[in-house]
């Protein structure tokens, strides 16, 4: 009761109870116990404000501790790789889809030629597989990665890549006008549209020179997840678990340095002073009868009168922390949309249907890694490719200028996936391929291959067996043992 209702009670305490029964009936009656600044949420303090103003501040020290988990966290490790095994793998296929079915295989053969080390990375160090790898580790941990387009002479094509680290953006441009402004080294309008990049330059050596290149955003693919439209820079996809993969880094640390103590035996000697028996006051003994101060096995020996010994055993923690680290383990895979099997690699607790239905879920989160990297950088750059090709004239198109859409039409085959009973996903599609719920091209999809490639290379494999009298092909096109 307030001092109010105190004073009111002293005069009518009718009136002061009724006052404090229609209060507590106000605070039992709430909408949202998340808004509520009871002792529950009393340490809980949150504030509203822009995506910018939130992530600027922790931005470069959430990055930074990215990565030092990434150099010494194996959960973080393995959370990445599954990413990068799934997600990019062997890398895409390129499908072109031009009317001409000549030029698509011209395009595709140049294309494979393109993508090697020495033709698509400005260093001549990567593959065009590998640079996708590292921009989706990179997208993980750093919350983005940039490539920048170069022309430059030699090559297939004179257009290659220079992939850039968020760190290189110069952050200390500042040339606001009435229509333009530069945040965090990006230049926008006024719709927060990127116009331009300020990039910062280094010596040989590898320090910064205190100047900066400006680069027009045509020429630049920033990827980055974007989760609020006030959103304008990169935040790592790690942010919500970094803090409990480093709690189980450090939890792991202690047991295995309490385990390392616990194998260790310690014994001690107590001796009896003064000895029994004796006179008087005897003096403190300092000699040592004992041969050496070790223990060894099997050994045998005898103590001398008075003496005792103390076995000190301490208790290991090994069985409780395989627990503690499976949970911590299964809620930062949830937290990156994954199961904990494909964080951990242990199927020791699923059957056939729960490992499944993890494997689904884990694609899904795949499917959405992938489609964002076809749409955002692997289509942009093969659109470029392209347009340099003609250029150049390494492909030959009269009318390409005219009709460029329809050259420009082309799909992406990503990774395929293996599942965990194939006899029955073999069975499964034949029955969806027989009565029209799948398609040939979807099917091969789904592990990777392109389905033209796959009925060509089986047409010469059963030409080439028919002519070697292993298979007969019968009329209705099927195929059947050699009777020869």
């Amino acid at each position: 009761m307030s001092w109010l209702d105190s004073a009111i009670a002293f005069f009518s305490p009718k009136v002061a109870y009724r006052r404090e029964a229609w209060r507590k009936s106000y605070e039992e009656i709430r909408n949202y116990d998340a808004g509520a600044h009871d002792r529950l949420n009393a340490g809980w303090q949150a504030v509203n404000s822009t995506a910018e103003q939130t992530d600027s501040f922790y931005r470069d020290t959430v990055r930074a501790r990215g990565r030092d988990l990434e150099r010494n966290s194996d959960m973080q490790e393995s959370i990445i790789g599954a990413f990068e095994r799934n997600v990019v793998g062997t890398g895409f296929k390129l499908q072109a889809k031009t009317d001409d079915e000549n030029l698509n295989d011209a395009i595709e053969e140049l294309w494979k030629e393109w993508r090697k080390p020495r033709n698509c990375d400005v260093t001549a160090q990567q593959s065009f597989d590998e640079m996708v790898r590292m921009a989706e580790r990179r997208k993980k941990i750093d919350g983005g990665i940039l490539f920048v387009k170069r022309y430059t002479k030699g090559g297939v094509v004179p257009f290659v890549l220079q992939v850039r680290e968020v760190d290189d953006l110069d952050t200390m441009q500042n040339n606001n006008s009435a229509s333009t402004r530069i945040i965090n080294g990006i230049e926008y309008n006024e719709y927060n549209r990127p116009i331009a990049y300020y990039f910062k330059q280094y010596d040989i050596n590898g320090f910064y020179s205190g100047k900066s290149e400006k680069i027009k955003a045509d020429d630049v693919i920033f990827l980055w997840n974007k989760k609020r439209p006030s959103q304008i820079r990169e935040m790592s996809d790690m942010a919500p678990t970094i803090t409990r993969i480093k709690d189980v880094n450090s939890y792991m640390e202690a047991v295995s340095v309490k385990e390392r103590v616990a194998a260790c035996l310690s014994v001690f000697i107590k001796r009896q002073n003064p000895q029994p028996g004796s006179i008087g006051r005897t003096s403190k003994s300092t000699s040592n009868t004992y041969d050496g101060k070790t223990l060894s096995p099997g050994m045998i020996s005898e103590l001398n009168p008075g003496d005792d010994v103390s076995v000190v055993n301490p208790p290991a923690q090994g069985a409780s922390a395989a627990d503690f680290v499976r949970v911590q383990q299964r809620l930062t895979g949830s937290g990156q949309g994954i199961s904990y099997e494909a964080v951990a690699r242990d199927m020791s607790q699923v059957n056939y249907s729960s490992a499944r239905q993890g494997l689904l879920e884990d694609q899904k989160t795949y499917a959405m890694e992938q489609q964002y990297l076809i749409d955002h950088l692997l289509s942009e750059v093969y659109e470029t490719f392209l347009i340099s090709a003609v250029l150049s004239g390494a492909i030959n198109i009269k009318d390409f200028w005219s009709d460029k859409k329809k050259y420009m039409k082309h799909d992406w085959t990503p990774p395929g996936q293996k599942w965990i009973d194939p006899v029955k996903e073999v069975n499964a599609n034949k029955t969806a391929l027989q009565t029209n719920q799948a398609t040939l091209a979807d099917i091969a999809a789904s592990s990777g291959q392109d389905w033209k490639e796959v009925v060509d290379q089986r047409a010469r494999e059963i030409e080439y067996m028919k002519q070697k009298g292993v298979i007969e092909i019968d009329d209705t096109g099927k195929t059947k043992k050699s009777t020869a």
